[in-house]
């Protein structure tokens, strides 16, 4: 293990959209640091910033100001790096319609030519409960299912981070709670950063800290 831990930075960073008549500030000068190893989740009202705050976090935006420091394996890395570093799990699955089950899982590795790409899929499939659906593509699969799948493919090509945007917000109450679980023990199982937009109370209850977004400022929870 390295001596510098993987970390993400957040110093003093702004944020804001312009619309046709007027720019919006979401935030400004908020200052965080985000440790691999660590479930973290943002919490907020609606349009408090919260998506963006991750996307920032995650290299795929840039703020309008303050920096932004990616350490992993111990170095500084640019947003590019961090981001091949990390997996994503959305509300919406964004499984390919086109692939089973296994064929989802496995297109990442793939694309970073890993030749046992099928083999960890299939054990991948195991894990989350789903290795009789290995041949069903997403319109054959529950919400829950899916989401499964979703959770799975963003934890196999085992990141340093995995960000995750309301990602219980199609699900029942149940299956919410079974998807929650699956993500804190992939994360512990990992030693993998995961970080939670949420609305849940009872997902955000999961996390081991969570940060309040509201009015413009960013605070941790009692």
């Amino acid at each position: 293990m390295p001596d510098t831990p993987d970390t993400i930075e957040l110093n003093a960073i702004s944020h804001h959209f312009d619309t046709a008549s007027e720019r919006i500030e979401l935030f400004k000068g908020l200052s965080c640091t985000i440790h691999a190893d660590q479930t973290l989740a943002i919490v907020g009202p609606s349009g408090a910033g919260k998506s963006s705050l991750l996307a920032i976090a995650a290299g795929l935006e840039k703020p309008a100001g303050g920096t932004v420091r990616f350490i992993i394996h111990g170095a500084d890395v640019d947003a590019q790096t961090m981001r091949a570093n990390s997996g994503f799990i959305f509300q919406q699955f964004h499984l390919m319609p086109e692939l089973d089950a296994i064929g989802n899982l496995a297109l990442p590795l793939r694309l970073k030519g890993n030749r046992d790409a099928s083999d960890i899929a299939a054990l991948w499939l195991e894990k989350v409960g789903l290795k009789d659906r290995a041949r069903h593509r997403p319109h054959q699969l529950s919400g829950g299912e899916q989401q499964r799948i979703a959770v799975a493919r963003a934890f196999i090509t085992a990141p340093r981070f995995v960000f995750a945007d309301e990602p219980t917000g199609n699900l029942d109450i149940h299956t919410s709670q079974a998807v929650a679980e699956l993500m804190c023990d992939c994360a512990q199982a990992t030693g993998c950063g995961l970080v939670i937009v949420t609305h849940s109370r009872q997902l955000a209850q999961r996390a081991g800290a969570s940060l309040i977004l509201a009015a413009g400022r960013l605070e941790e929870a009692a």
